[in-house]
């Protein structure tokens, strides 16, 4: 099963940083177990929120050169507090230095101005194609795939397909530097 831990991109700004929102529900599966009786997001996946919102980031930074941007390592991370059903975690990326194949980037998750998981990222990235020839095709529908999703959860200055977006109620208006 894969999770998407974003409901959308608040802020971009190609290169350098990334907001990003995940408003917790209580129909999420997993906390049903996490914890029963006190339905918590599991640490671990605030870890991933902010590995997805730094992945988004990476991705529109490169124009999508790569189809796979995955985790690596994940360094000094710290958690705050707990995450609930009915709170919204913002999720902030910035890129701190880069190589050829890896993105260093600073991130924070936050509900209500507090700190729930903070911690130092090393994204790796990477087409399949450049390991075994085959898997070209594959690198191409998935960032097919990538450019998709990211259209969707990205719609600067609150545009849709038919014209002007409402956010959720209590959710703030989308704002940003550029578009897709």
């Amino acid at each position: 099963m894969r999770f998407s831990l974003i409901d959308y991109i608040d802020h971009l700004s190609p290169g350098v940083e990334i907001s990003a929102v995940k408003t917790l529900s209580m129909a999420e599966e997993y906390l049903a177990d996490h914890f029963p009786g006190f339905p918590v997001m599991p640490g671990v996946l605030m870890l991933e929120a902010m590995t997805q919102a730094g992945a988004w980031l990476v991705r529109v930074s490169e124009d999508f050169a790569h189809s796979m941007v995955v985790l690596k390592e994940a360094r000094n991370v710290k958690y705050g507090q707990f995450v609930e059903p009915g709170q919204r975690l913002c999720v902030t990326a910035e890129i701190v230095s880069q190589t050829e194949r890896e993105t260093k980037l600073k991130a924070r998750g936050t509900v209500d101005g507090r700190t729930t998981v903070s911690a130092r990222l090393v994204l790796e990235r990477y087409n399949l194609g450049q390991r075994r020839a085959e898997d070209a095709l594959t690198d191409e529908l998935v960032k097919q795939e990538m450019r998709s999703l990211f259209a969707l959860l990205y719609r600067p200055n609150g545009q849709a397909d038919g014209g002007p977006s409402q956010p959720a109620a209590g959710s703030p208006a989308h704002s940003s530097d550029v578009g897709p």
